[in-house]
């Protein structure tokens, strides 16, 4: 195991390195001066996303004052403690413990550590608006999730969840698939894809659709589009916009048994493409069996101390993708999770920063962790959370220094 030392002794000025210029300040009432997020210089012009999960509940977030079932699966205890971590539904643990997805220090953790990685935006898992199962947590936490990105600098697109329709459809017999697709559709048009920060491309929004797995007709894609206006960059996982037709512009790839996939599709699959989306993840040890929802999967891809992720973006390097999908910041259940644990660390978000070429000094990532453990010590304390609040918006602004000294001065 790993262990983190979250040093803030750090002496490096980012700013004055990489030429950024810091944009105009405002005060606010509590005199926190507020600052427009920068852009993190990086030498790779590749478009950089992460997939993220935003379906974890704690106690005091779930419905029925219970731990989500993501931490759970069948048979797992959070709160049972065990030299010194929750029992959770997972072969690897979270730095920061488990959590709830909509959390806003939480947010704010991950969004910075993803910011300071290089990352240009997230691609969201998302259950659609019905109230089925546990969908509207997924929807609030997705709502606050995006109610911050904007702030730190980051853009967003959706990854729709089709296999939700039937469930939506069986709870509300007046529905069909089709409409309950239009419903979720019109909500992204409304909600989400006039957004300046949500991701474009050709001015159309870009939407993934993990499958399709219920929706398998070029017909039943063009009725659910047939209100958006403009219709949205579609794309399929590998090997699945047949069943989109013409509706597809393209496909993403995804993880599966072995990287040799990866190579089939950027070999033989890329070039047949309007536009490909690659991936890129450490492993894949999933939890499933264990947790008591289903037999093993059948296979895994071992992690490899960070072998694994630093050879898939070696293939998307190979494969001069224009874009690249990151599998996944926090999906636990399958042992994906780029998101530091206390197996691996900062490990991950530094070969990703390293790939993207962004220029940063060591010790960002242990601020960041640092402000986070601070935020949840002194809860309570309004004044310190106005330093808080000043640290991040130096840290959005790449004002790495004076967040640094001011978390320094904290914590003396």
């Amino acid at each position: 195991m790993k262990t983190i030392v979250a040093s803030l002794i750090i002496t490096f000025s980012f700013c004055m390195l990489s030429g950024c210029e810091k944009k105009p300040s405002q005060k606010t009432n509590t005199q926190v001066e507020v600052y427009a997020p920068i852009d993190v210089p990086k030498s790779k012009a590749q478009k950089i996303f992460m997939h993220y999960m935003p379906w974890y509940e704690t106690p005091e977030t779930n419905s029925d004052n219970t731990w989500g079932i993501h931490w759970t699966m069948a048979n797992r205890n959070p709160n049972v403690i065990e030299q010194g971590k929750r029992q959770i539904a997972s072969h690897f643990y979270p730095l920061i413990g488990p959590y709830a997805s909509s959390d806003k220090d939480v947010i704010e953790y991950h969004l910075l550590l993803m910011k300071y990685a290089g990352i240009d935006g997230l691609m969201i898992d998302w259950y659609g608006v019905h109230d089925v199962y546990d969908y509207p947590l997924n929807k609030r936490n997705t709502e606050a999730l995006v109610g911050m990105l904007e702030k730190v600098g980051l853009e967003f697109s959706i990854v729709y969840e089709d296999r939700t329709l039937p469930n939506v459809v069986e709870q509300n017999a007046s529905s069909s698939l089709v409409a309950a697709a239009q419903t979720d559709m019109q909500y992204l048009q409304n909600e989400f894809f006039s957004k300046s920060f949500y991701t474009k491309v050709d001015n159309q929004p870009l939407l993934l659709v993990f499958g399709p797995i219920t929706l398998e007709t070029p017909t039943q894609w063009t009725q659910v589009f047939s209100a958006l206006n403009p219709k949205p960059c579609f794309l399929t996982l590998w090997n699945e916009s047949a069943d989109a037709g013409e509706n597809a512009n393209g496909e993403y790839a995804w993880v599966y048994m072995d990287n040799e996939h990866l190579d089939n599709f950027y070999n033989n699959r890329m070039d047949q493409l309007e536009m490909a989306i690659g991936s890129a993840y450490p492993g894949f040890v999933d939890y499933y069996n264990q947790g008591g929802w289903q037999d093993h999967i059948g296979w895994k891809i071992e992690h490899e101390n960070g072998a694994v992720l630093e050879e898939t973006l070696q293939k998307a390097d190979n494969a001069h993708l224009d874009y690249l999908q990151l599998i996944t910041w926090n999906d636990f259940g399958e042992g994906t999770m780029i998101e530091p644990t206390l197996e691996f660390g900062f490990d991950y978000i530094d070969i990703i920063r390293n790939h993207a070429g962004v220029s940063v000094g060591d010790g960002i990532f242990e601020a960041i962790h640092k402000l986070y453990l601070l935020r949840k010590e002194f809860v309570a304390d309004q004044e310190i959370q106005r330093q808080l609040d000043q640290v991040f918006y130096y840290l959005v602004s790449l004002q790495t220094e004076k967040a640094i000294e001011l978390l320094n001065t904290m914590a003396q």
